[in-house]
């Protein structure tokens, strides 16, 4: 069988039924996988991984609807076709209400059979992921065995086919900007140009010509003109990434440019057109940002129109072995001295990442990966690199909001102790005004009156150096 046959899971507890269904299946050229029972066909899913379920109705134990139930929380994509008897029509019709894809009664024809599970096949499309046999290029860039990432590369795949916007949301490290190509690349825009937008490495005050562009003469440098970001976009995708960061002023212009499809470069009389679709990412909870007023609403429902959430690496635990492997495959991973060809790692080595806690999830397996390669002396990465490296890579794959957070608070606290908890003072060191550094302030709960010192005070520390 080749690796573009449809796949389809056969269910139903009547052995002869079920094994007269998968030679005609097969005949007709699927790839067919069979289960005598709902609990046998969950297990089935995640290596199997079919394009159509095709289940009875009455089957002992987990009946068709209460499958549909449970693949549903697995692959809300997943076409579910029900086999039933005259008797169990009225559950079928309410099946079909829920979500399955059509049912068929009992006895069926069999090319009405065959039509059924070609059209929901089709819709359906591929779903093999990067690294397994038959995946698509489109998906390439990520490595998968995960029934968790399976299911979400389906979803990007059937919204990539649409203009929709789109919100990755998920840890740092897990691999949003790989997603974001990977449904730039499905799309039918994936001849324009994809476009990655780093909402926190852009100075505030160089967010709007950056993203925007700028006449020339817009302002104090702009010797020439300049197109903004959205306009190098234009006909393809912009990736906003960490989208949780746009200043508040961008945020509005950003919206008037999703709702009106044109912009006004800084500086222009006149707007120009543009044509982009929208890719936003954030580890951030911008549900918390929502609610104390520092991300606009309007903007988020424009943004948020098909949401996916990429799993941690710790809720995908078994691509830690696939991933390592390939990571250690990488050229660029095994770039070392000495004669030494690393081919893998010992098996406590790996049982250790397995239960490792991966806080900087891919981001932070990649640099192990890397670090273990290049001081291997063995064939096999033994346990104590692997110790040492995630000791290392613990300590600096801090959360960026939270290593953000602890310089801040460090600073601030630095700043009120040199300036005696004077605010003004402070936010002059600090080349801030005092509305934001008040902000800063009360963002990490500092009250300067703390950091003052008082005429008793004063009195005390003074009078231990004078005389008894």
């Amino acid at each position: 069988m080749t690796g573009t046959a449809k796949r389809v899971l056969l269910v139903d507890d009547d052995p002869g039924l079920l094994q007269v269904l998968a030679i005609r299946l097969r005949r007709a050229g699927f790839e067919v996988e069979t289960a005598e029972s709902g609990r046998q066909a969950l297990s089935l899913l995640p290596g199997f991984w079919p394009q159509v379920v095709v289940t009875d109705m009455r089957m002992d134990g987990m009946d068709g609807l209460a499958l549909f139930d449970e693949i549903q929380k697995i692959d809300a994509t997943l076409p579910v076709i029900v086999l039933t008897a005259h008797g169990t029509i009225p559950d079928a019709v309410t099946a079909t209400r829920r979500g399955v894809f059509s049912y068929l009664t009992k006895p069926f024809d069999k090319e009405v059979l065959l039509d059924a599970i070609a059209r929901a096949a089709e819709i359906h499309g591929d779903p093999a992921p990067a690294g397994v046999e038959g995946s698509a290029d489109w998906a390439s860039e990520i490595v998968t065995r995960s029934s968790a990432m399976k299911a979400l590369l389906r979803e990007a795949g059937l919204v990539a086919q649409t203009d929709s916007s789109v919100l990755i949301r998920g840890e740092s490290g897990t691999g949003k900007e790989l997603l974001a190509r990977a449904i730039h690349r499905a799309s039918a825009r994936a001849k324009g140009a994809l476009v990655p937008v780093n909402c926190t490495a852009i100075p505030e005050q160089l967010f709007e010509a950056e993203l925007f562009g700028h006449v020339k003469g817009a302002f104090t440098g702009a010797t020439q003109a300049r197109k903004g970001l959205i306009q190098e976009a234009n006909g393809g995708t912009l990736f906003l990434d960490e989208i949780g960061d746009l200043p508040p002023a961008v945020q509005a212009k950003l919206l008037r440019v999703l709702q009106e499809r044109e912009l006004r470069p800084v500086g222009a009389d006149s707007t120009v057109a543009i044509d982009v679709r929208i890719v936003a990412a954030t580890h951030q909870d911008l549900e918390a940002k929502l609610a104390d007023k520092s991300f606009r609403e309007d903007l988020y429902y424009r943004l948020n129109v098909v949401q996916l959430r990429i799993p941690s690496l710790a809720e995908r635990r078994e691509d830690i072995p696939l991933l390592a492997e390939h990571m250690l495959a990488d050229p660029k991973a095994t770039h070392r001295g000495g004669s030494i060809e690393v081919t893998g790692f010992a098996k406590e080595a790996m049982e250790l990442m397995m239960t490792a806690a991966w806080p900087g999830n891919v981001r932070q397996l990649r640099n192990v990966v890397e670090q273990c390669a290049v001081l291997a002396t063995t064939p096999l990465i033994p346990v104590s690199l692997v110790e040492r490296a995630l000791s290392r890579a613990e300590r600096a794959f801090l959360p960026f909001a939270e290593a953000r957070d602890r310089f801040e608070f460090g600073y601030l606290t630095n700043l009120l102790e040199m300036t005696e908890g004077n605010v003004a003072q402070a936010a002059r060191l600090a080349e801030r005004n005092r509305s934001e550094f008040y902000k800063l302030l009360n963002k990490h709960e500092l009250e300067p009156a703390l950091f003052r010192r008082t005429a008793n005070s004063s009195e005390k520390e003074s009078g231990k150096n004078g005389p008894a």
